[in-house]
């Protein structure tokens, strides 16, 4: 844009123009990568999550379980985002699951804390995720996407099958809205808590076994055939 009159800016740019390209050229970036954006809202919401978990108020602490859901809904939205716009990337992919990592492992961790759940769960989770994630760092680093290191079809269906990881996710989502769900209960209704609170604490804890056996599952293909594709 000029200025066609007479005056300081007289043919030269008008000042504005500058901040006006920086403007729409942000705005075109948080375009290109929005499925990113909504990974980086997941963990924002997380350290919410974790805030109103520790509150003094039950009704807060309540809150926890539809913030959390909204957190793993968008796990699957910004799959589906990235899928749909073109955005899919080896980078996106390993910085969604480097976020799925963080959610799950800090909201057993808070959930073993506050005594939702046995301390033996975050540990299997924190564990189990290191020790895959480092094979997948390796294999990343020669191009290979994280659910393409195994070549099994018993091992693909349990890693990468869209059946198993909607499965899984499934199970470890209910498991940790449950035990979130369950800590204000006794001072919310104390009374149906001394009839049903021995009941819930027993299916919060069913759910996470079932949940760290699924966990097991898909993580043992990788690291066995990345161990035996080593030593061959």
């Amino acid at each position: 844009m000029h200025f066609p009159v007479h005056g300081p800016f007289r043919g030269r740019p008008w000042p504005g123009e500058g901040l006006k390209n920086r403007i729409f050229q942000g705005f075109r970036i948080i375009d290109r990568a929005m499925a990113n954006l909504l990974t980086t809202l997941r963990l924002a919401l997380l350290l919410v999550a974790v805030a109103l978990a520790y509150a003094a108020s039950p009704w807060l602490r309540l809150a926890v379980t539809g913030l959390v859901a909204v957190v793993f809904a968008l796990d699957g939205i910004d799959g589906w985002v990235a899928r749909r716009r073109g955005e899919a990337s080896l980078l996106g992919s390993l910085y969604d699951i480097a976020a799925d990592r963080v959610v799950e492992n800090v909201l057993w961790i808070v959930l073993a804390d506050l005594d939702a759940v046995p301390v033996w769960v975050p540990l299997v989770f924190v564990a189990r995720g290191s020790l895959v994630d480092a094979v997948r760092a390796e294999l990343a680093g020669r191009g290979v996407a994280p659910f393409e290191g195994v070549r099994g079809r018993l091992a693909r269906f349990l890693v990468a099958s869209r059946a198993m990881r909607g499965a899984y996710g499934t199970v470890k989502a209910v498991a940790i809205l449950a035990g979130f769900a369950v800590l204000p209960w006794p001072e919310l209704d104390p009374a149906s808590w001394r009839a049903w609170g021995g009941a819930a604490e027993a299916a919060v804890l069913a759910l996470a076994a079932l949940a760290v056996l699924m966990n097991l599952l898909r993580g043992l293909p990788v690291l066995v055939e990345f161990a035996t594709r080593r030593s061959a």
